[in-house]
């Protein structure tokens, strides 16, 4: 499966992702170029600190910054476990595999693959290209759905640089299913 030819941006302002399989399909890569209008040390912060990470992606502890560092993610999965009344956290270890300050943070982590974020901005400047790629490896019918759980928490990640963190415990699994909705009806 290929998204290379998606084009355009959702509502949100968040471009769609590109998306490549290896043969077999069981080999997946996807990609995300993003333009955020906030400098480079902020966005370094929320991509790479663990009070950076928490407020888009998943609380990061523990996060040694450094190639090799342990880190351990620990996710909302945005869906109730059965019998809680909020969504349920799945904790995934791993290691810093990439890191140059301001420039590279990349993660490698259980069931998520690897994944990381290419900065692009000067000191002085007010904007910061991102580029973002997630290497991992799972059945062909979840591309669609990794796809939109990226874009969902690109979103929130434009929300957290504009100082609105995300509230893990009101969060629900509506916008992720309508944008993996049109992941599938775009590709």
């Amino acid at each position: 499966m290929s998204t290379e030819g998606l084009a355009g941006t959702t509502a949100y302002g968040i471009p769609y992702g590109m998306a490549r399989s290896g043969p077999g399909g069981a080999a997946h890569t996807i990609g995300f170029e993003l333009a955020f209008p906030h400098p480079l040390e902020s966005v370094w912060a929320a991509v790479a600190t663990p009070a950076g990470l928490r407020g888009w992606l998943a609380a990061a502890d523990p996060f040694e910054p450094g190639p090799g560092g342990a880190v351990t993610l620990h996710w909302w999965n945005g869906e109730p476990a059965a019998g809680a009344d909020g969504p349920q956290e799945l904790a995934t270890p791993g290691r810093i595999t990439a890191w140059s300050r301001r420039r590279l943070a990349e993660y490698t982590v259980d069931a998520r693959g690897s994944f990381g974020f290419t900065l692009r901005g000067s000191v002085d400047d007010d904007h910061t290209r991102v580029r973002f790629r997630n290497d991992f490896t799972a059945d062909a019918g979840r591309l669609h759905e990794v796809l939109a759980r990226w874009h969902e928490h690109f979103e929130l990640l434009q929300n957290e640089l504009r100082g609105q963190p995300t509230d893990w415990a009101a969060r629900t699994a509506e916008r992720f299913t309508a944008l993996r909705d049109d992941y599938v009806r775009r590709c």
